[in-house]
C-alpha cells in the first residue's frame, strides 16, 4: 500500500532528508521557466513579486498536481521554484511545515490518520477535511478548499468477470463470498494483507470468508495485470485513481460501508505564505472545484501509461480547462 509504504519510510531511509529539510532547507530544486499568463485564474497578477516553492510527495498523480501549484502561480505573476517529486509523504510534508515549501496538494486521509495521529477516519468527506483543517492550524498549516478526487483504496474486477458477477459493492464481493467461496480470488500487497486497517479490517467489516488460500500477495504492478487477465485474480487491491484502471477497463467497486478513509485531495500552505498572499485561494479553489477521481485517472494514465512527463500534462491540461494560457 502506497500510503503505508510511506509512512513506514519516514522512520528509515527519509531520516536523513528529514534532517536536511528541517535543519539546513531543501537543496534540491529549479525554477519554473514556463512562459504562462492568465487565464480564468490569475487575472490581475496577483503574485506579481512574490517568490513561492512548491513540493509534492514522488508518486505521478502527486507530481501532477504540484505542477499544477507552480504553473497556476507561475501564471499569477510569481516567480516558482519547483521542489515536487521529494521521496515519501513526510519529507513533503516537513517542508510545507518548515516554510521550505509553500504549497503542495495533500490528502484528507494521509493527514488524518498519519500526521494527526488519529485511528478512525470521519465518514463524512466535508467532516474530515473540516478536522483535519483545524487540527492543522496549531501545526502552521493551512488547508484550502478540497477537490472530489479521492484517491483511496477499492477492490478492482475486470469487466469480462463482472459480466458474469455483476459485482457493485463491497457487500457484494462479501455475499458472494458466502454463497460460492471457491470464487473469489484476491490479490493484494503484502502490506495490504496484514494491516487491520487493509484486508483483515474489511473482511471483518464487511463479514467477507475469504480462504486464506485464494489470497495471494504480490507488487501493486502486478495485481492490476493479473485482475486484467481474468485469470488467477478474480478481485484485486487497487488506488480509485490509478490510471491502469481506465487502460486495462477494470471496474472498481464502492465501499458502500465506508470502512476506508476518504483520501481527498486538496492544498495544504505554510500558514505565513498563506496570510501574506491570501490570493492563492482564489487561484487554487476553482482548480479543486474540477478535479473529480475521474479526471485524475485520465492524468495518471497518461504519465503511468502513455509515458508522458508530469509537468507537461499538468500544463496541457491547465490550458484546456482555461486556467492558464501559454504566453
Amino acid at each position: 500500500m502506497r500510503r503505508l509504504r510511506t509512512a513506514l519510510a519516514a522512520a528509515s531511509g527519509a531520516l536523513a532528508l528529514l534532517a536536511a529539510v528541517s535543519g539546513c532547507g531543501l537543496k534540491s530544486g529549479s525554477p519554473m521557466v514556463d512562459d504562462v499568463v492568465p487565464g480564468s485564474v490569475g487575472r490581475g497578477l496577483p503574485l506579481k513579486g512574490a517568490s513561492l516553492t512548491v513540493t509534492s510527495k514522488n508518486f505521478s498523480e502527486n507530481i501532477v498536481l504540484g505542477q499544477m501549484v507552480g504553473l497556476v502561480f507561475k501564471a499569477a505573476g510569481a516567480e516558482v521554484l519547483d521542489r515536487t517529486n521529494l521521496p515519501g509523504s513526510i519529507s513533503a510534508r516537513e517542508a510545507i511545515v518548515k516554510g521550505d515549501a509553500d504549497a503542495m496538494y495533500e490528502y484528507t486521509g494521509t493527514a488524518w490518520i498519519t500526521y494527526q495521529g488519529n485511528a478512525k477516519p470521519i465518514t463524512n468527506p466535508q467532516a474530515q477535511w473540516a478536522a483535519v483543517r483545524g487540527a492543522d492550524l496549531k501545526n502552521g498549516v493551512t488547508w484550502l478548499s478540497q477537490s472530489t478526487l479521492n484517491n483511496t483504496y477499492s477492490l478492482g474486477i475486470s469487466q469480462a468477470n463482472n459480466a458474469k458477477y455483476h459485482l457493485r459493492t463491497l457487500s457484494d464481493v462479501a455475499a458472494l463470498s458466502k454463497k460460492d467461496p471457491s470464487a473469489v480470488t484476491l490479490c493484494v500487497e503484502n502490506e495490504f494483507a496484514s494491516r487491520e486497517d487493509g484486508l483483515p479490517g474489511m473482511q471483518k467489516a464487511y463479514g467477507m470468508a475469504i480462504p486464506a488460500s485464494h489470497i495471494q500477495k504480490m507488487d501493486a504492478g502486478i495485481i492490476y495485470t493479473q485482475v486484467s487477465k481474468s485469470s488467477s485474480c478474480l478481485l484485486g487491491e487497487v488506488f480509485t485513481t490509478d490510471g491502469r484502471i481506465k487502460a486495462m477497463n477494470l471496474a472498481t467497486l464502492q465501499d458502500d460501508k465506508h470502512f476506508f478513509p476518504n483520501y481527498n485531495a486538496a492544498p495544504e500552505l505554510h500558514s505565513r505564505t498563506y496570510e501574506k498572499y491570501p490570493a492563492i485561494a482564489g487561484l487554487l479553489d476553482p482548480l479543486s472545484a474540477r478535479l473529480t477521481t475521474q479526471v485524475a485517472r485520465d492524468l495518471n494514465a497518461k504519465v503511468d501509461v502513455e509515458g508522458r512527463d508530469p509537468h507537461d500534462v499538468a500544463l496541457d491540461w491547465l490550458v484546456s480547462q482555461g486556467f492558464v494560457k501559454k504566453g
